[in-house]
């Protein structure tokens, strides 16, 4: 477990023996002053957790005062979890998924079996744990994540800059605002699915309309709807999680002072960001879904327009050629004294009509253009 001090000129990783020696000088309860931006981050994996589950919370009780419960302790260790939220007197627990790195991904190792997309295959999750424990932030997250790592780069990078101006970053005030940064850029990366998902869309489009191709690949196409279905449920209950934390902030947030009243907004607004961000995602994954049924109903709908062109050209043929196997069918019959039989100009008389009503329906379809119609019809299609 990585333990970092973070207070409102720096952030450095310091040993848990120097983090005890810190609490008991900053005051006689052995907890650091957050409103002078001063708290703890506790960045742990998951499987240093599952390594010894009770050693870990007596430790995290030990740094922050306070004792995880059971079943929380159970959530953090379940690497299937939902996204979700929730609160008790001491302490609150946020379980976000986010992307897998690389799509390497142990929550769901069975899609590796599918035929599904490259752009299908990164919506991969794995779940983050956030608990906020007063003046502490605890994460308990896979063994690589990026988001994680950068905002650990970020923080030991850090210097303070000496002009005051209002680009100047600024180190987080509070663990809320810690998290909530991190999940800002954990939804980022979602946005950032939008363009190679959209692509692999327009794919899909192009080889359900080609008509020089037959459609085949309904398994991968399936498989596919199949993950934006995922994604789309994965925004909700993301989205709803954080509807609850913030519901929780304007709950137990008083705003006496300026300075709670200036925080308590801060938080709600970058809450409110990443919920906007989480419902562009949802909203693009829903567009992409009813698109891919937009187009394979277009799919079939054109089929059957071509198929309804072939029956209409071979019910063509046959009303041409029907009159003639009419005749042949009547010339054909084993009677003794039949018209034009025993003349020498019968066939020619026979021939010649028949010649004339095959010309005549073909002349006639000519006229009214109905086999340019047909030209046309297929080409468009």
């Amino acid at each position: 477990m990585d333990i970092f001090y973070i207070s409102e000129t720096q952030a450095s990783m310091t040993p848990a023996e120097e983090v005890l020696a810190l609490l008991s000088k900053q005051s006689t309860e052995g907890h650091l002053n957050q409103d002078a931006g001063q708290f703890l981050w506790l960045d742990v994996t998951h499987d240093e957790v599952a390594a010894d589950a009770e050693l870990w919370r007596d430790q995290v009780e030990q740094l922050t005062g306070i004792r995880i419960f059971d079943l929380h302790l159970k959530d953090v260790c379940n690497l299937s979890h939902p996204s979700y939220f929730d609160a008790t007197q001491d302490y609150e627990l946020v379980v976000f998924q986010k992307l897998a790195l690389n799509g390497d991904s142990t929550t769901k190792s069975d899609t590796h079996h599918k035929k599904i997309p490259a752009a299908l295959h990164r919506l991969q999750t794995q779940p983050v744990s956030f608990l906020l424990l007063g003046n502490a932030l605890v994460t308990v997250r896979s063994t690589q994540s990026r988001t994680i790592e950068g905002t650990r780069q970020r923080l030991l990078a850090y210097r303070p800059k000496h002009d005051t101006t209002s680009h100047a970053s600024r180190l987080p005030s509070s663990p809320e605002d810690l998290m909530l940064r991190m999940l800002n850029a954990m939804v980022d990366q979602y946005l950032d699915l939008r363009q190679p998902l959209t692509v692999q869309l327009d794919r899909w489009q192009h080889a359900l309309l080609d008509p020089r191709k037959p459609f085949n690949n309904w398994v991968a196409l399936l498989d596919s709807r199949v993950e934006l279905r995922k994604l789309d449920h994965l925004c909700e209950e993301q989205y709803d999680a954080l509807q609850e934390l913030r519901d929780h902030f304007v709950d137990t947030y008083d705003a006496q002072t300026d300075s709670t009243s200036r925080a308590k907004d801060l938080l709600l607004v970058r809450t409110n960001d990443v919920m906007e961000h989480i419902n562009r995602v949802l909203n693009h994954a829903r567009r992409l879904e009813s698109s891919l049924e937009s187009s394979v109903q277009i799919h079939f709908a054109a089929m059957a327009h071509r198929t309804s062109d072939i029956m209409r050209m071979l019910t063509i043929i046959t009303a041409v050629f029907m009159p003639l196997t009419l005749i042949t069918g009547i010339f054909g019959m084993n009677f003794e004294k039949m018209p034009f039989i025993k003349s020498e100009s019968g066939f020619l008389y026979v021939a010649g009509t028949m010649l004339v009503l095959l010309v005549a329906p073909i002349a006639f379809y000519f006229y009214n253009r109905y086999f340019s119609k047909i030209k046309k019809q297929n080409t468009v299609d």
